[in-house]
């Protein structure tokens, strides 16, 4: 036999489309050619190829070796092609039974030596994998070293390898001793560890206010001195999030994997993604050549938590404001195109002057009132608008700071945040965050009292349509956690408070 075909997957954003790989021997002068796209890292696996089938002991043919990797339109990368190419030469050649292939998929880098190393995006092929071949059933076959992310696939078919040796032994074995066995993991089923918000002293506002973020998925702005907790804060707030289902735990899993950052004993623990000040455009949303996940791509389903907010370069912020609200980022480039999902929660936190204690009831500013203005006019309007919520964080007098922390622990504001969620889940399907303008005119209507209240504010604080369906949808879930079916004055009070205009402090 001089012809083998075998499968295996690509990447292109999210994507893991099936690629054919195609591996001829010819007579002629000895030469390996790998064709279909590849880029460099793929053209690299000739002499890696090479030099593992040597040092395996296996006879590399002498002969004209061409590799195709079909479809010839798609762009192949990374090192994920090397096992699949060095068995398709094996199998060719007459070296291993190629009757079985056809069974399977492959991938894994090889070493010099024949070892199987780590790939990325493994996750995200065996997810692909598994949607579309649920007819065919087949078995993918990889370095261990990815075994326990790839088995949280549900029902997938992981059979993982240390070498090539042990691959071409799973072919060649009559008996059941010599043949991969299939992996499984159990998936931590203990809810993840977060910092508490026991430890946090006073800010009982602040409290409350990440509460009600956290139950209908709102973004939220937290300004205050320096040294009041807001960093602190933040960290806990994965804590009080409702847990994650495992379609968004594997969606969450399957995006971090592409960058190798996907740990298994983090199953179902909200992403936290704090990037710093100095971070670019590309670093936030995601980009490069071959394009890969930013850090609101990495935040899907968690945390995004921008410390210092008017540090940030301000055209770096303002890519956030389709993200915000679409829930996904597209990146262009002139070769091709990669959707990315990016639906994440962000906490912003900031100063309210550039030496920080405006309105400090100790310290004194020296800012001057045009250098607050240029300070806090470092955040757009637009992107302003889009966050949901924008309470004060005040310093605590020193009192409070002697005191023992003597505050409620996460695991109840937890609770009371999942029974919200599950009120808006039994209602909508889908957090009050994500509700439609229909949506908010059938399901957020304030009683009268309510109604009433919400004119006057919008008179007198000229809010934007997208501000007052906002504070709709934030009244909504104040309503939530008091379980209550119709938004009343307060509920809207409240809201009210929460969307206090950073123009305005």
């Amino acid at each position: 036999m001089s012809l083998a075909v075998l499968k295996s997957r690509a990447r292109t954003g999210m994507q893991a489309p099936e690629v054919t790989v195609e591996v001829h021997l010819a007579n002629g002068l000895p030469s390996f050619t790998i064709v279909g796209l590849p880029e460099t890292e793929v053209k690299e696996a000739k002499d890696r190829v090479r030099a593992a089938l040597q040092n395996a002991r296996f006879e590399f043919p002498a002969r004209r070796i061409t590799v195709n990797l079909a479809p010839a339109d798609l762009p192949k990368e990374s090192g994920r092609f090397d096992l699949p190419i060095a068995l398709g030469i094996l199998a060719a050649s007459g070296q291993m039974p190629a009757d079985q292939l056809d069974r399977y998929e492959f991938a894994g880098e090889l070493s010099l030596s024949g070892e199987l190393r780590p790939i990325r995006g493994a996750l995200a092929m065996t997810y692909a994998m598994q949607r579309h071949t649920m007819q065919s059933h087949r078995a993918f076959i990889l370095p261990r070293a990815n075994a326990d992310e790839a088995a949280l696939v549900a029902d997938a078919a992981i059979l993982p390898a240390d070498s090539l040796l042990q691959v071409c032994a799973h072919f060649a074995a009559s008996d059941g001793d010599a043949r991969l066995a299939r992996h499984r993991t159990a998936a931590p089923a203990a809810r993840p560890h977060y910092p508490d918000f026991a430890e946090v002293k006073g800010q009982t506002q602040a409290k409350r206010a990440l509460e009600v973020a956290a139950a209908g998925n709102h973004s939220v702005l937290m300004m205050g001195p320096p040294g009041t907790g807001k960093s602190m804060l933040a960290a806990r707030f994965p804590g009080i999030l409702p847990q994650m289902t495992d379609d968004e735990a594997l969606e969450s899993a399957a995006v971090q994997s592409l960058t190798s950052g996907f740990c298994p004993s983090r199953w179902k623990a909200r992403p936290f993604r704090a990037p710093h000040h100095t971070a670019s455009g590309v670093a936030l949303v995601g980009g490069g050549g071959s394009p890969r996940p930013g850090e609101i791509s990495l935040a899907h389903r968690g945390v995004l938590f921008l410390d210092e907010l008017p540090e940030f370069d301000r055209k770096v912020l303002e890519v956030l404001r389709e993200p915000l609200e679409s829930g996904q980022i597209t990146i262009s480039r002139a070769a091709r195109q990669a959707d990315f999902p990016a639906r994440f929660q962000l906490v912003a936190a900031m100063n309210p002057c550039p030496c920080g204690y405006l309105g400090h009831a100790a310290n004194k500013c020296r800012c001057t009132p045009d250098g607050v203005a240029r300070y806090q006019g470092r955040i757009s309007g637009p992107l302003l608008d889009r966050i949901d919520l924008q309470i004060q964080v005040a310093a605590l007098p020193q009192e409070e700071l002697l005191k023992q922390a003597d505050g409620e622990p996460s695991t109840h504001i937890a609770a009371r945040v999942e029974r919200a969620y599950a009120r808006q889940l039994q209602r909508q399907g889908k957090a009050n965050s994500a509700l439609s303008t229909t949506e908010i005119d059938r399901l957020c209507q304030p009683a009268a009292a309510g109604e009433q209240l919400l004119r006057a504010a919008m008179t007198r604080l000229n809010w934007s349509a997208r501000a007052y369906h906002r504070v709709l949808k934030v009244a909504r879930t104040i309503a939530d956690l008091a379980a209550e079916e119709m938004i009343g004055s307060a509920h809207v009070a409240e809201a009210i408070q929460y969307r206090r205009a950073l123009r305005e402090q």
